[in-house]
């Protein structure tokens, strides 16, 4: 905990030292910056004023973006991240240079968080620490972050199963918010991810005076096959999720064609009562069976018999 310092709150600063070797990694960890916490970090590193306001908790990137500065590197990326259960973005920007690395985001990525923490506890299970790279820090907590989507790739796909079950199970209208729900947050994490692969190639070209650059090129490469992969996850989900929502939307179209089929048989069949009943309802004068002792009962028989036979009929046309 010696090399840990809380110079704000809103700013800390950890020293990765491995005693091994004679240099270290500082890492600057700043939540939510304002004015002055930009203030502090610009005094210390002399940052592009334009980069570190768009560090800022005011200002969210439309997009990532890698800009190789003089003497640091200024690299924004968006992870997606659940709120309330939908899959949002939360940006992280970082500024790496020789020796150092800064972070700043706005506290809600959870990954980062614990990363932190727990390396403030225990520095000796990141890469960095033996290799004392901010290079190969960077690609440390890339790659939490990235473990980070598994897990709610994997939320999903059960998410998934859980839809198909009710699908099954003759539970459509509860299916449809949980499939539109889905769908949504699948399109988001794609939306967030879809131009990772090539930061992250681009990031392969890092070059250190600690450490062979192949060293940085197969750390990053790693990284780049796990954003394939999780690409390829999203591709599948994806398509799971609309192969669920066209059977879903057929088993509700098989339904509503039921509920028409049975209210027109209906219909038809109550049509010769109705018909009955309005022309026997008219005061024309000699109408049939109207006078007789037993007439109600003779058109009340017609009525039956007009009905009967249209169930006859749609039995013979298979209709029921």
């Amino acid at each position: 905990m010696a090399n840990w310092q809380k110079i704000s709150s809103k700013i800390e600063r950890l020293v990765i030292d491995n005693p091994q070797t004679p240099s270290q990694i500082e890492w600057f960890n700043v939540v939510d910056a304002g004015k002055k916490e930009i203030n502090y970090i610009h005094r210390h590193f002399q940052f592009s004023l334009q980069h570190l306001k768009a560090s800022s908790r005011k200002t969210l990137s439309q997009r990532p973006d890698l800009i190789d500065h003089n003497d640091y590197v200024f690299l924004i990326l968006h992870f997606p991240i659940m709120v309330n259960g939908n899959i949002e973005a939360g940006e992280i920007d970082f500024f790496i240079g020789h020796q150092f690395l800064i972070t700043f985001h706005n506290g809600n990525i959870i990954a980062l968080n614990n990363l932190f923490q727990t390396t403030k506890k225990d520095q000796t299970t990141l890469h960095a620490y033996h290799s004392e790279s901010s290079a190969i820090l960077l690609a440390d907590i890339l790659d939490k972050l990235i473990q980070s989507v598994y897990r709610l790739l994997d939320d999903s796909s059960k998410n998934i199963n859980n839809a198909e079950k009710i699908i099954f199970s003759q539970q459509q209208k509860q299916a449809v918010s949980l499939i539109l729900n889905l769908r949504r947050n699948i399109i988001n994490v794609r939306r967030i991810l879809q131009s990772h692969k090539n930061i992250l190639k681009k990031l392969t070209e890092m070059q250190s005076s600690l450490v062979d650059h192949q060293e940085i090129k197969q750390s990053y490469e790693r990284l780049v096959e796990h954003s394939k992969r999780i690409w390829e996850i999203l591709e599948n989900q994806k398509e799971m999720i609309e192969i669920l929502n066209s059977t879903n939307e057929s088993l509700l179209n098989n339904t509503m064609g039921n509920i028409m089929k049975t209210l027109t048989i209906f219909s038809v069949i109550v049509f010769p009562l109705t018909l009955l009943a309005a022309i026997f309802g008219m005061n024309a004068i000699n109408m049939p069976f109207v006078n007789q002792h037993f007439g109600f009962w003779y058109i009340i028989i017609i009525m039956l018999t007009g009905s009967l036979i249209m169930l006859l009929i749609f039995r013979r046309k298979k209709w029921l």
